[in-house]
C-alpha cells in the first residue's frame, strides 16, 4: 500500500487560497520563484541545524545548494535543494493544508531546546509560498526525500481542488519542484520563465544575498557553432549588512550604495547598525549627498528596503523610516517578522515599530554628530535635506529634542552663518523672554519688511524662515527651551525697556487722541479688508504694515491649505500705521479739515493698505485699482 497512488482534496480553507493565490494575493507573479528558492533555503538551514542536533542522522551535507533547471521546449522550470526534504505525511500535512507548519514546529521545538541558532536562518511557511506556482503554472510536480529515509514521495496537481500523491524509491534527498509553465500565448504568461535573462533578473532582485549557492546550467556558444554547458552560480551571497564593518571595504559599502539607491554619486554617510535581544536585525543605512529630485513629489520614492533572512521583501518599506527621513536609503535584514501571506505587505505589530524607534535614533544622532564633528559634511547634508527634516519637528514630538539640535535656521545676526536654537538663546538680550522669527518667501523680503523695522532699530535677533514647512512647525511646536516663538508680525509689539515705556507713556496717551477719529474712520472704509486700524509701535521708517493678531492664521498657510483643496474662511488682518511718517500725519490733518467721507481720502487709505501689502510681499485684491489710483496721484504731482 506504500506506493499506492492516491489522489486527495485540499483542504477547504487551501482550495481558498489557491484561488486567492492565482487571482489576487501577489502583485508581481516573479514571486513565485522567489517563494521556490527561499522554501529551498529553509529546507538547507533545517538540515544543517537538524544535523547539528541529531548526530546520528543520515545525511549528506558536503555541498548543500539550490539548483534551478529551465527547459524552454518542454516549457518547465525547476527549483532542486538537497536539504531536509519531506517524508510523505509532511507532503500531506505542509502542502494539503495551511494550518500547520515546519518551519514553525521546527522554531518552537529549537527554542525549546535552547539552540541558539533557531530563530537565525528559518523564514516563512513552506505550504503558503509554495502555493504561489500556481500564478503561472498548468501542473505542479514535486518529487521529494526526507534526510535519513529511504523513500520518497512524488505529489503531483493543477490546482483544481485536489492532487495527487505516491511513494516513489529513486529520490535524491531533497526536495525538487516542477512548474509546467502556462501556454506562451495566455494572459498569465507576461514572461517567458524559462529564459536565462528573466530568471538572473528574479534571482539578483529577491534572492541575491541568500547564503547558499543558487547554481544554474547554462549554454554558451564555442567555436564553430558549437556549445558548451557550464554551471554558474547566480546569486552573490555577500550580504554586506551581515559582516562586521571592520571587515567591509569602503569601496564595498560605495558600490552597494550605487545599487541601492540607483545614484551613482558617493554616499555622504554610511550608518552600519545591528539590533539584538529579543527581536535581531542588521541594518545598512546610506545618507546621500544630494536630494533627489523627487524629494517633494508625492508619488515620489519612500523608505528602505526590508529582506527576511536576506530574502527580498519589499523595495520601499515606508513603515521602517517616517516620512521626513525618506531620503534615507539602504537594507533592513529582520530575522523574525510577521509578514502577511505574500510577504509583500507589513502587519503593523510591535516588532516593527521597534525596529524603526531604533532607526531613526541612530540616523538622526548620527545627523547631530555630523554637525559636531564634521562640519563640511553637515553643511551639504542641511542644505540638501534640511526643509524635509524640519517636517521632523511636526512628525516626530518623540525626537524633537534630537532635532532641534540638528536644525540650523538663517537669523539676522549673522548673515553667512546660520544659527541653533540653542545659540539663538545664549544671545537674547537681557529681559528678552522670546524667541522672535519672520516666515516670508525669500531673505530679501523679510529683511526688508517693515516688520523688521523696530527688531532692527532695538537690536533684536530675528529667525528668517523661508521653508513653506517653517510656517507649520513653528505654530506647533510653540516653544523652545521653555522660551515662546513669537512671530514678529502678529500680535502687540512692545520692544521699550521699563525706563523707556515711562518716558513715553504721555506721548503715546496724547497720540492715542490725536489719530483716534483718524482709526475709526479708516476702520469704517477699509472694513471689507481689515479688521481693525490702529497705530503701531513696531515701524520707524514705514507709513504702515500688515499684521495678524497673535493666533491668527498666516496668509501663507492659509494659501497652502488652499492649494492642498483645504477651504479655509479668509482671516481679517489688522492695519497699523506710523504715527510719525509724514504721509500718515498729512492723512491725519487732511480728515479733520476736510471731512469723513471725500474720494481723494478713502484712496489714501486704500493706498496706505495696498502698499502695506506689497511691502510685506502679499497680494492686492484689485492690482488694477491699486494701479489706476496710484497713476492719478502721481499724475497731479508733475
Amino acid at each position: 500500500m506504500s506506493n499506492q497512488t492516491e489522489t486527495l482534496e485540499f483542504q477547504a480553507e487551501t482550495r481558498q487560497l489557491l484561488q486567492l493565490m492565482v487571482h489576487s494575493i501577489y502583485s508581481n507573479k516573479d514571486v513565485f520563484l522567489r517563494e521556490l528558492i527561499s522554501n529551498a533555503s529553509d529546507a538547507l538551514d533545517k538540515l544543517r541545524l537538524e544535523s547539528m542536533i541529531d548526530k546520528d542522522l543520515q545525511a549528506d551535507t558536503d555541498d548543500l545548494h539550490i539548483e534551478i533547471d529551465a527547459d524552454r521546449e518542454a516549457r518547465t522550470l525547476t527549483v532542486r535543494d538537497n536539504g531536509i526534504g519531506m517524508s510523505r505525511d509532511d507532503v500531506v500535512a505542509l502542502i494539503g493544508t495551511i494550518a500547520r507548519s515546519g518551519t514553525a514546529e521546527l522554531l518552537q521545538k529549537l527554542r525549546e531546546s535552547r539552540d541558539a541558532g533557531a530563530n537565525q536562518e528559518l523564514i516563512g511557511q513552506f505550504g503558503v509560498g509554495f502555493y504561489a506556482t500556481f500564478m503561472v503554472a498548468e501542473k505542479v510536480t514535486l518529487v521529494t526525500r526526507r534526510a535519513g529515509e529511504r523513500e520518497g514521495t512524488r505529489w503531483e496537481s493543477t490546482g483544481a481542488g485536489t492532487y495527487q500523491i505516491e511513494t516513489v524509491a529513486d529520490a535524491p534527498q531533497g526536495t525538487s519542484v516542477t512548474v509546467h509553465l502556462k501556454p506562451e500565448d495566455s494572459e498569465d504568461n507576461l514572461f517567458d520563465y524559462t529564459a536565462e535573462a528573466k530568471i538572473r533578473e528574479i534571482v539578483k532582485r529577491y534572492s541575491d544575498f541568500i547564503s547558499w549557492p543558487i547554481r544554474m546550467t547554462v549554454e554558451r556558444a564555442g567555436e564553430e557553432g558549437a556549445t558548451t554547458s557550464e554551471v554558474q552560480t547566480l546569486n552573490s551571497m555577500k550580504a554586506l549588512w551581515a559582516r562586521p564593518r571592520d571587515e567591509v571595504a569602503e569601496e564595498d559599502y560605495r558600490d552597494f550604495y550605487r545599487h541601492v539607491s540607483h545614484d551613482w554619486a558617493d554616499p555622504l554617510e554610511t550608518i552600519h547598525m545591528r539590533g539584538e535581544g529579543t527581536f535581531e536585525y542588521e541594518a545598512l543605512l546610506f545618507v546621500p549627498s544630494h536630494a533627489p529630485f523627487d524629494l517633494f513629489m508625492r508619488e515620489g520614492r519612500r523608505g528602505v528596503q526590508l529582506y527576511v533572512k536576506r530574502v527580498f521583501i519589499m523595495d520601499d518599506c515606508e513603515a521602517l523610516i517616517p516620512n521626513y527621513l525618506r531620503f534615507v536609503k539602504g537594507v533592513v535584514d529582520a530575522h523574525d517578522l510577521s509578514l502577511n501571506i505574500s510577504r509583500e505587505i507589513l502587519q503593523q505589530d510591535r516588532q516593527i515599530q521597534v525596529v524603526r524607534r531604533r532607526l531613526v535614533r541612530k540616523v538622526l544622532t548620527t545627523i547631530r554628530d555630523l554637525k559636531a564633528n564634521q562640519e563640511e559634511k553637515y553643511r551639504t547634508l542641511w542644505t540638501e535635506f534640511g526643509r524635509a527634516l524640519k517636517e521632523g519637528l511636526i512628525e516626530d514630538p518623540d525626537n524633537r529634542d534630537t532635532l532641534f539640535e540638528i536644525v540650523s535656521l538663517a537669523s539676522t545676526h549673522d548673515p553667512a552663518e546660520p544659527t541653533s536654537l540653542a545659540g539663538y538663546v545664549e544671545r537674547m538680550k537681557d529681559g528678552q523672554t522670546e524667541i522672535y522669527y519672520a516666515t516670508g518667501e525669500s531673505r530679501t523680503m523679510i529683511e526688508n519688511s517693515p516688520h523688521m523695522e523696530a527688531f532692527r532699530a532695538k537690536g533684536y535677533e530675528v529667525l528668517i524662515l523661508t521653508d513653506p514647512v517653517d510656517e507649520v512647525w513653528v505654530e506647533q511646536v510653540g516653544q523652545f527651551d521653555g522660551k515662546p516663538l513669537r512671530s514678529i508680525a502678529k500680535g502687540q509689539v512692545d520692544l521699550d525697556t521699563e525706563e523707556e515705556k515711562k518716558s513715553a507713556e504721555a506721548e503715546r496717551e496724547q497720540r492715542g487722541k490725536e489719530f483716534a477719529a483718524l482709526l475709526t474712520w479708516m476702520t469704517g472704509q477699509l472694513q471689507e479688508s481689515v479688521k481693525e486700524v490702529r497705530l503701531s509701535s513696531r515701524l520707524t521708517t514705514s507709513p504702515a504694515c500688515v499684521v495678524g493678531d497673535a493666533y491668527d492664521m498666516t496668509p501663507t498657510l492659509e494659501k497652502m491649505y488652499r492649494a492642498m483643496g483645504q477651504e479655509v474662511p479668509p482671516v481679517k488682518r489688522i492695519l497699523e500705521l506710523n504715527p510719525t511718517h509724514p504721509l500718515v500725519t498729512g492723512l491725519r490733518t487732511a480728515h479733520e479739515q476736510g471731512g469723513d467721507d471725500t474720494a481723494a481720502l478713502t484712496e489714501t487709505a486704500e493706498l496706505l493698505y495696498g502698499m502695506a501689502l506689497l511691502a510685506e510681499g502679499g497680494e492686492l485684491t484689485d492690482p488694477a485699482r491699486f494701479t489706476r489710483i496710484l497713476a492719478d496721484r502721481l499724475a497731479r504731482t508733475l
